[in-house]
């Protein structure tokens, strides 16, 4: 029975414009689920993000993107604020700092590789995009896939 699961939603999560060959974290996550044993660690509630152009002679620290994280983790709703030098580095300093506090583990991972690949090239700058993103903790290696018109919540 969650064989038939798995391999339904692998086809419906395909056809959205996921993909899973080299993307084992996120497989795995989603065999996780089928089989019941997969516990949500957090929830995104919302998130916003603030970019403006600047110039380094602006901004020596060219810090130019604000991002604000609303997570919920283990019952708990934490708001946080983080800067980066673009929006997605702006949101994953806010969403680690939402983390680290409840799992401490994260601190050590880092960005490896980041890919993004336009799915429906006649959609214009509104097209749906993939993003393959791979960390590592120093010893392993992963990547995980996301897909979605806004390329923030992709990432």
């Amino acid at each position: 029975m969650a064989c038939r699961a798995i391999l339904e939603t692998l086809k419906d999560l395909e056809q959205q414009g996921y993909q899973f060959e080299a993307e084992e974290a996120s497989f795995e996550l989603l065999m996780r689920q089928a089989m019941g044993d997969r516990q949500p660690l957090f929830l995104v509630q919302d998130f916003q993000v603030h970019w403006k152009l600047l110039t380094p002679a602006e901004n020596p620290a060219y810090r130019n993107a604000l991002a604000t994280v609303k997570v919920t983790v283990n019952g708990q709703n934490i708001l946080e604020v983080a800067e980066g030098n673009g929006p997605v580095s702006a949101l994953d300093q806010a969403l680690r700092k939402a983390l680290t506090r409840f799992y401490p583990q994260i601190a050590d991972f880092h960005l490896t590789d980041y890919k993004v690949r336009i799915l429906d090239g006649g959609g214009g700058t509104s097209a749906k995009t993939r993003v393959l993103v791979e960390s590592s903790n120093g010893d392993r290696r992963w990547t995980t896939v996301g897909v979605s018109g806004n390329i923030l919540e992709a990432s």
